[in-house]
């Protein structure tokens, strides 16, 4: 094997030495549960999605189970390598708008928004009512003559019993 013959093996076996390290890092750069980066993203995605059992919970608070699959869910989103609007929209199309805890106003939605404030108006009108009916009443009418007497003989009775 003449020198230059050599040189460009060697350089060759360099160069493949090179590309075989350079898959191992990125094999180690994959994001990983104590990557802080990719676990901060996660936790972040997780406080924007509502656990569907509990409802009045984000799934990174709740400790249902379907939180759980959710949360698993989310960090396989995230190696895969989709973005957070990915993550969101799959989530969405999957489980509706209802997953996310503050769900976009549209028509399917206006409920959720509105919903609360539809019973604060509603308990308001009722309290009204109440009170403006309580006010209204209207004293019962005198007793006649018969109906006094009556009540005097009961209490006159009532009175001499022990």
């Amino acid at each position: 094997m003449s020198g230059a013959a050599a040189r460009f093996a060697c350089a060759l076996a360099a160069a493949a030495f090179l590309a075989a390290s350079t898959g191992v890092r990125a094999a180690e750069a994959v994001p990983t549960e104590q990557d802080r980066a990719t676990n901060a993203r996660a936790v972040a995605l997780a406080e924007q999605l509502r656990c569907l059992v509990c409802q009045n919970q984000t799934i990174a608070d709740s400790t249902a189970d379907l939180a759980v699959d959710l949360r698993r869910q989310v960090r396989e989103q995230i190696a895969a390598g989709r973005s957070d609007s990915e993550i969101l929209a799959y989530m969405t199309d999957r489980y509706s708008d209802f997953v996310l805890y503050r769900p976009p106003l549209k028509p399917q939605t206006v409920l959720l928004w509105a919903g609360p404030l539809l019973l604060l108006a509603l308990a308001a009108i009722i309290a009204i009512r109440v009170v403006r009916d309580r006010r209204v009443a209207t004293p019962p009418p005198p007793l006649t003559d018969d109906e006094r007497a009556r009540a005097k003989r009961l209490l006159e009775g009532a009175s001499d019993s022990p």
